[in-house]
């Protein structure tokens, strides 16, 4: 009987997954596959959270292929050697895998396809599995990429997309193969994640779709921005790992239609586009997109003010402390920290970046390299030296104070806006406060960027 593989990596779902379907078309018998790649700890994303979220993701998974007469098989190693150990075992024609972006994705597929070929097998790479819209599918004339959003989203918009798939009913697998327990992913990163941590996998991450569908979508529009209101989808871990396709919450949203609909579908495009800027240029990984001269500054101890949320900002320091919890945080929010960092301490956005890559779930480096250039305006943004005003923020998104209230539970007690202000406070009341003064005076910190960027 015939067989092929289909490699797991950002698509851990049955549910309109091409990889998966593709490799069940090609072959009689189908191998799952998934390895626990030692490599990942080398690239920064082997932290706990992120493993407790995958090692979730693929239990789900593999009883999910289990209710379909299958079975996830798990090794670990290097990816390429364990891959090519399956294929000859299984004794596989083909080995399918979903395309990436990252330099590690794209050095794991030349070196898989150069190991098979040389095996005389074949290697098969899916497009729109990780993204709505393939990296490339759509650029400006001349050009490899887009550079801004707005004409982006309009090419996206008129780009065609394929139907989601159904899940397999059966998925048949060669008996005979070892694998690894499926837990075996912990070992990439020993230690303990957020307590605030959502439950990873396919089954939750569609509970959770149907749930913000009934009662978040329809007004979506009018508080995405809305910090204490937590109206956002939250999915984005689930996009992440790819237990959610995005061209199936393309699909349903377009069909459900209204200005929600149409405002999450704007924001899995910019997903889309971060992705399509790293495919064309993936140094920007480490380097600035668009190089504005900067000389950053250096002081530890503001960094070390900023990780643990003792700005003496109130919103600043809710979501950074919202993320040390949750493993996740607000958007919002974060734009505003990362403005924080990188315009009013003027620190390196690379600091900011690596430390949002230890504790966020669904820590991707398209996305979170892209938005902190945005943020530090070395990136996409038209507007490069705009700087959030954490006071202005507060007024706009959390105007009397629950989400502050709610992460800094030293100022639970203050009452009214002031609680964006402690400072302010009658000099008894402040001093009965376990808060540290601002680090920086607003003004001061906008001067000096200023001065700075010329």
């Amino acid at each position: 009987m015939s067989t092929s593989l289909s490699v797991f990596t950002s698509d851990l779902r049955l549910s309109d997954n091409p990889v998966l379907r593709a490799a069940l078309r090609a072959a009689e018998r189908v191998v799952p596959l998934f390895v626990v790649d030692r490599g990942l700890a080398r690239t920064g994303f082997a932290v706990p959270n992120r493993v407790a979220f995958l090692a979730d993701a693929l239990a789900d998974l593999d009883a999910g292929l289990r209710e379909r007469d299958g079975r996830l098989v798990v090794r670990r190693g290097d990816a390429v050697a364990e891959i090519l150990r399956a294929a000859r075992q299984a004794d596989a024609d083909e080995v399918h895998i979903a395309g990436g972006v990252s330099g590690y994705a794209t050095r794991r597929e030349r070196r898989l396809r150069e190991a098979l070929e040389a095996d005389g097998r074949r290697l098969r790479v899916h497009g729109a599995v990780v993204t709505a819209v393939e990296p490339g599918e759509v650029t400006p004339a001349g050009k490899d990429h887009f550079a801004v959003f707005t004409p982006y989203f309009r090419a996206w918009q008129r780009a065609g997309q394929r139907r989601p798939l159904t899940a397999p009913r059966t998925v048949s697998v060669p008996s005979g193969l070892r694998s690894e327990p499926v837990a075996a992913v912990a070992s990439l990163a020993p230690g303990s994640p957020s307590p605030g941590l959502p439950e990873g996998g396919e089954t939750a991450g569609r509970r959770r779709v149907r749930a913000w569908w009934r009662s978040g979508l329809g007004s979506y529009a009018d508080r995405q921005d809305d910090l204490a209101g937590d109206a956002t989808s939250r999915l984005s871990p689930y996009l992440h790992f790819g237990c959610l396709s995005p061209v199936e919450l393309v699909h349903r949203a377009r069909e459900t239609g209204g200005a929600g609909a149409d405002a999450f579908v704007r924001q899995l495009a910019w997903r889309d586009f971060h992705h399509q800027v790293l495919a064309a240029r993936p140094d920007a990984s480490y380097a600035d997109y668009r190089p504005r001269g900067d000389r950053w500054r250096e002081d530890a101890a503001e960094v070390a003010a900023w990780k643990a949320g003792r700005t003496g900002y109130p919103l600043v320091d809710a979501g950074m402390r919202q993320l040390r919890h949750e493993g996740w945080m607000h958007n919002r929010a974060r734009l505003l920290v990362a403005s924080f960092l990188t315009k009013t301490l003027y620190q390196d956005w690379r600091i900011g970046a690596r430390h949002f890559l230890e504790l966020l779930v669904d820590g991707d480096v398209a996305n979170n390299q892209l938005n902190w250039q945005w943020a530090a305006g070395t990136g996409t943004d038209t507007r490069p030296n705009r700087v959030l005003n954490p006071l202005a923020q507060a007024r706009r998104f959390d105007p009397d104070g629950a989400y502050v209230r709610r992460w800094v539970p030293e100022l639970a007690g203050v009452t009214g806006s002031g609680v964006h202000t402690p400072w302010r406070l009658p000099e008894a009341e402040r001093n009965r406060l376990d808060y540290p003064d601002p680090l920086v005076d607003l003004q001061a910190g906008l001067a000096r960027f200023r001065h700075a960027r010329g």
